[in-house]
């Protein structure tokens, strides 16, 4: 058993459905306590510790103790090419993506980019991340494998293309199928691994794999499926001249079984009023990806409307699209974004999406992002005095949250003072 000590944050309510700054409880004096990997108990310091005397203890003095960071929308083989100048999606795909993604066919090339991804990550305070691998599923198992070394909960699955895609990143409608099927069984379950239908998007995709795919996810309605969905007004005209006889980009997925609750549709930064009723009545998961849509300049995501009639949102990086791996820098482009389109998000909503927002948006909401009992032990240490500038600022603090405030906009891996994954310290 082990309790440590800190500032501790605890969200009891959606920021976004009830007034931000008292969603959270928290404690200036706190302390969580740790059994195996699951977390007993939150609250004072001086409670905790009597209630459990025999326990280890670590002392992180002011530092806050927070849920690990979960990045609901990653391309860890994106890793190496992250920060590729000057190009918009359908481009950069074929000018940095691709060719990237198609080094994954060599097996030490997957599991060296694999284990540089979480190093990243992880010292950036994320404890989850959702993938897409490439088409090969040596890409998958070094992904999940890199995460069971570390004890993570990690989501993911093979990326399939069956066209438009260099001939070294094709697959097929059968191989698809597949080799998705035999990697879901393979790691599904096993330890704190999901496997995750990964249809990259629909032009990159003919109607036989979509259906294949669909197939699939229909036989095993335990697991998720992602894919992008309006990205980019280019991207939306191209699925139209592909799919004629679709209503809108959401109705091919709807067509081939690909659309409902367990959903990830990535982007989501154009949809037609259809659509946006459509995905809420179906209760799929919107994930916005703020570094990557202003990086490649997709456009501004409507935070405030979608939260405003209850859709679920996760937050993401969009490793390699999105610019950075930290979800502190995609907190501050997400307030960006909303400042952008009008709507200043509460720093008690941004930390919330961040971790239990993004939690529920992958239907672990009672699993993870959370410091509550029950919880899964993935805690993330925060310095709010990482730097001299954020410092100084912190330091006339009111409260908590202008407290925090600061290190989302101006805080990096240099905030992160320690990372706990299913219960044991990373770093």
């Amino acid at each position: 058993m082990h309790i440590l000590l800190g500032q501790t944050l605890s969200f009891t309510s959606d920021p976004f459905k009830s007034a931000p700054a008292e969603a959270a409880t928290h404690h200036s004096t706190g302390a969580v306590a740790i059994d195996g990997g699951t977390i007993i108990a939150v609250g004072a310091a001086q409670d905790i510790r009597a209630a459990y005397p025999d326990a280890e203890v670590t002392d992180y003095g002011k530092a806050l103790i927070s849920p690990g960071f979960v990045d609901a929308h990653v391309h860890y083989p994106q890793t190496a090419m992250i920060a590729s100048w000057g190009k918009r999606l359908i481009d950069w795909l074929n000018s940095y993506t691709f060719p990237e993604e198609s080094r994954f066919v060599d097996p030490a090339y997957a599991d060296q980019i694999a284990n540089s991804y979480f190093d990243l990550v992880t010292a950036a305070g994320t404890t989850t991340t959702v993938s897409y691998c490439t088409i090969h599923p040596a890409s998958v198992d070094a992904y999940f494998g890199a995460a069971q070394a570390r004890g993570l909960r990690v989501l993911g699955g093979k990326t399939c293309m069956d066209r438009n895609a260099p001939d070294t990143l094709i697959d097929t409608a059968t191989s698809a199928y597949d080799d998705s099927k035999r990697l879901l069984e393979k790691w599904h379950g096993v330890d704190r691994i999901s496997y995750v239908i990964t249809p990259r998007f629909a032009p990159t995709s003919t109607p036989e794999q979509l259906e294949a795919l669909g197939a699939l996810w229909r036989e095993h309605p335990e697991v998720l499926m992602q894919t992008h969905i309006s990205e980019q007004h280019e991207e939306i005209a191209w699925v139209q001249d592909l799919f004629p006889e679709s209503r809108d980009y959401l109705d091919v997925y709807e067509r081939f079984g690909l659309a409902g609750k367990g959903a990830l549709f990535g982007h989501a930064i154009h949809l037609t009023e259809r659509e946006r009723d459509k995905i809420k009545d179906m209760d799929a998961s919107l994930i916005h990806c703020p570094t990557s849509n202003m990086f490649i300049g997709s456009g501004l995501f409507d935070m405030a409307g979608l939260m405003e009639v209850g859709h679920r949102i996760g937050l993401a990086t969009d490793t390699g699209g999105g610019s950075s791996f930290s979800m502190l820098r995609t907190m501050a482009a997400a307030y960006e974004v909303g400042q952008l389109s009008g709507t200043a998000l509460h720093p008690a909503q941004l930390w919330w999406l961040a971790t239990a927002g993004s939690a529920n948006a992958l239907h672990l909401g009672d699993t993870i992002g959370t410091l509550a009992p029950g919880y899964d032990a993935d805690i993330a240490v925060i310095d709010l005095s990482s730097t001299p500038a954020i410092a100084q600022r912190s330091a006339r603090a009111e409260d908590l949250w202008q407290a925090l405030f600061p290190t989302i906009m101006m805080g990096d891996d240099r905030a992160i003072t320690s990372v706990w994954a299913g219960g044991k310290k990373l770093f």
